[in-house]
């Protein structure tokens, strides 16, 4: 099997994609332009497992990631009733650490996102861009409306099973050398997107695919996994879990501060200090943590950029997990389902579908992923 390539026809390929999109004529082509040729000319490097496996240039150690990747492939299909299609079938070297960076925003005394709002995915809590400088120019645009905002680099997205046609979505240097239970994780993460999505509600679609990454990991660690990997997966989880709950502890504080309402109780500049106090608490509290887990150094760069925008990001991976994760219980631990229930949520009101899986959940010490 030969890569898809597009090259040739970029131009038609493009207009075709913006046609199918709706969006000939936006003010906004641009931003549209650039999505669409990003994608297209990650579609272009990309070329299947095979070919990799058999060049003689490409490293030892890419080989034996590959071919891991692949095991994982077909585990989610086997096992996880995840999709059989080309997706993640291919592999290209984007020569940077991120795939996308995605720009999120937020009120100075709020953790609701700004949206913005799309043809296909509906509204969203984030805008992506192929160019870091071009994330960055618009978080500095977003800081001067007076919101706070944040850049994050993304390792993978899902084009939800669209560009299946063109070879789908393809392994990425991005992320190839996670740790096993980490690479697992983002494989069926991402996955899980082709299988339900709710269009215009980011936080059901994010915890669906957390739900399915966390409870479809534990399975592949504990059948799959050596135990190095087992361990190492260990203490990697541990210093996550206890990073979420001290993130989520202040959220709840967040969230508290700003929902009082009364000028006369509160004013503007109290708000402010309050707020303040809060987050000088998150840091300190992550300096123990971090203490404890012997200077290890992962979260430094989210704790010391960490405002509302990115408080709010986080919440869409973290507050409907619990929910998910006792469906798939009730369910009987049924993958198909499993689906066939959140395939029915994902039809229902969005305001429903959130009440529905907040019903009778009390376990709200949860996660995100990709650290």
């Amino acid at each position: 099997m030969k890569p898809i390539t597009v090259k040739r026809n970029r131009a038609a390929a493009l207009a075709v994609a913006l046609a199918l999109l709706g969006l000939a004529g936006c003010a906004d082509l641009g931003y549209y332009w650039q999505s669409v040729s990003g994608h297209l000319q990650m579609l272009n490097a990309a070329r299947p497992v095979d070919e990799w496996l058999g060049d003689a240039e490409a490293s030892g150690q890419l080989k034996t990631r590959l071919a891991l990747a692949q095991r994982i492939r077909s585990f989610a299909v086997t096992e996880l009733n995840l999709p059989d299609n080309p997706s993640y079938r291919r592999y290209a070297d984007l020569r940077r650490s991120a795939v996308v960076w995605n720009v999120v925003a937020a009120p100075e005394f709020s953790l609701t996102l700004k949206t913005w709002c799309f043809p296909v995915t509906g509204c969203v809590g984030y805008r992506g861009y192929f160019n870091e400088a071009d994330a960055r120019a618009e978080a500095e645009r977003l800081k001067a409306e007076g919101l706070e905002a944040s850049v994050y680099g993304v390792p993978a997205y899902s084009t939800l099973g669209w560009m299946n046609w063109a070879g789908g979505d393809p392994l990425l240097n991005t992320f190839i050398g996670y740790p096993e239970g980490e690479l697992a994780r983002l494989i069926f993460h991402e996955l899980s997107h082709q299988v339900v999505f709710a269009a215009g509600d980011t936080m059901f679609n994010e915890s669906f695919a957390t739900a399915v990454e966390r409870l479809g990991s534990e399975r592949w660690l504990a059948t799959q996994a050596g135990d190095d990997a087992r361990k190492a997966y260990a203490v990697f989880d541990g210093r996550r879990r206890q990073f979420r709950a001290l993130a989520l502890a202040t959220r709840r504080e967040l969230a508290a501060v700003y929902e009082q309402k009364d000028a006369a109780a509160q004013s503007k500049s109290a708000q402010a200090a309050t707020k303040m106090i809060a987050y000088q608490r998150f840091r300190d509290a992550y300096a123990e943590l971090k203490a404890s887990w012997g200077g290890f150094a992962g979260y430094d760069r989210w704790v010391a950029n960490a405002n509302n925008a990115s408080f709010g990001a986080q919440a869409a991976y973290d507050d409907l997990v619990p929910g998910f994760e006792a469906l798939f219980e009730r369910e009987g631990r049924d993958w198909q389902r499993f689906y066939d229930a959140v395939k029915k949520l994902a039809r229902l009101p969005k305001d429903e579908r959130h009440k529905a899986l907040q019903t009778n959940n009390t376990d709200n010490n949860t996660e995100t992923p990709n650290g």
